[in-house]
């Protein structure tokens, strides 16, 4: 299979093409996931002369088994709970409060750490492109998409180099407009599609939102 990517750069170059429509409107805002996905907005951003910030998501994992998450919390302490599984979960009020003070400390952090104490950005009323890396199983997104529409935003625009299709289909229906840039119809991870997709660390998604901010 040919890797679609050089890296998560020239990813959001050919991301950028496809948003094209939203250049040099002052409405418009692009944030990105951390932490891969902040390499892909810089380039969008750049591209359509926006601002540039993160949108911190973490899941809430039921201890013991982290991967079920029972909701996510985001940047501006927005909580999105899933329901089902709250249901299923013995103790599920006290588990569902620990686990997210646990998780309100991380993105406290990565807040502190990325932004360098500059206040996050006024969201309402603008159309906000948010941009990963690719979608899997679009859980982490669906959260972001959810915390999004708690802060009055005019649109949400999800973006990403490339996505399993059924995550593509099912997305559209909970956003305003999505961009898939390709959706292999043998999708099986985000990272078969690139040639370099080594993590991005904290130092690199404060640094392209420094270089974003001066220009």
């Amino acid at each position: 299979m040919e890797r679609a990517f050089p890296n998560r750069a020239a990813a959001g170059r050919q991301l950028a093409e496809k948003l094209v429509k939203y250049a040099g409107r002052d409405d418009v805002i692009v944030l990105g996931l951390p932490r891969g996905g902040v390499p892909v907005a810089y380039e969008v951003a750049q591209r359509l002369g926006a601002p540039l910030d993160v949108f911190i998501v973490r899941k809430l994992g039921v201890p013991g088994f982290e991967e079920l998450a029972v909701g996510a919390i985001a940047s501006g302490g927005v909580r999105v709970l899933n329901d089902d599984v709250m249901r299923a979960l013995p103790n599920a009020d006290e588990l569902i409060e620990s686990v997210t003070a646990k998780e309100t400390i991380e993105v406290e952090r990565r807040e502190q750490t990325y932004r360098d104490g500059r206040p996050p950005p006024e969201l309402r009323d603008r159309v906000v492109i948010l941009v990963d890396d690719g979608l899997a199983t679009g859980a982490t997104m669906r959260a972001a998409v959810a915390a999004l529409r708690q802060r009055g935003v005019a649109k949400i625009v999800v973006a990403a180099p490339v996505g399993a299709p059924d995550t593509c289909r099912e997305l559209k229906d909970e956003v305003d407009e999505i961009v898939c840039a390709t959706a292999p119809e043998f999708f099986q991870a985000v990272g078969q599609y690139y040639e370099d997709f080594s993590q991005t660390s904290d130092e690199e998604v404060r640094d392209l939102l420094v270089r974003r901010a001066r220009t």
